[in-house]
């Protein structure tokens, strides 16, 4: 399955709660019932993944707690405990030319405007004011760096994503 295949992680099943088999859920997404607008969700049971459907959620204080379809007791929510909740990428919402979904980034090569190749984007760190690109640096960097942090800001360090060439050009001196 190819990386652009692969399920989207948005979540994870908590611990049982109560005993008519509903169950605390850890949301991933910007909002705690973000995760509540995909369905079906798939969750990965050892390694497998498969089709699962919410009956009801509800907040619970400052968390979400939900009903599964075929979940009906504790010990079949104790089961679930720990499962990942992801969706596949066709749910996921398009979004306007100028916004990235983080996983579409992840391995793009960094290529500055004299064309040096900086390395390829390891992971993203949401900082607040904007986010950072953790690029990791190529084996034989000639600088000598082992990973370069890039603000990911449009029109002043970020001057074009290209998905389909998995590239980012970037105005970035490689020594920094």
């Amino acid at each position: 399955m190819s990386s652009n295949q692969q399920p989207v992680v948005l979540g994870k099943i908590g611990s049982s709660y109560g005993v008519k088999g509903w169950m605390k859920i850890t949301a991933y997404t910007e909002s705690l019932e973000g995760i509540f607008d995909y369905a079906p969700w798939l969750i990965n049971e050892q390694g497998k993944w498969r089709e699962i459907n919410v009956k009801q959620w509800r907040f619970h204080g400052k968390a979400v707690i939900a009903e599964l379809e075929g979940v009906t007791d504790r010990d079949q929510a104790q089961a679930l405990a720990n499962c990942e909740i992801a969706i596949l990428p066709g749910q996921m919402d398009a979004l306007p030319a100028d916004e990235f979904y983080w996983r579409d980034l992840i391995g793009c090569a960094v290529v500055n405007t004299k064309g040096y190749n900086m390395g390829s984007v390891d992971q993203i760190l949401e900082t607040g004011s904007n986010d950072v690109l953790m690029v990791k640096a190529n084996a034989k960097d000639a600088f000598g760096k082992g990973e370069r942090l890039i603000p990911f800001v449009t029109g002043q360090f970020i001057l074009e994503v290209d998905l389909q060439a998995k590239q980012i050009l970037v105005d970035w001196d490689p020594d920094f």
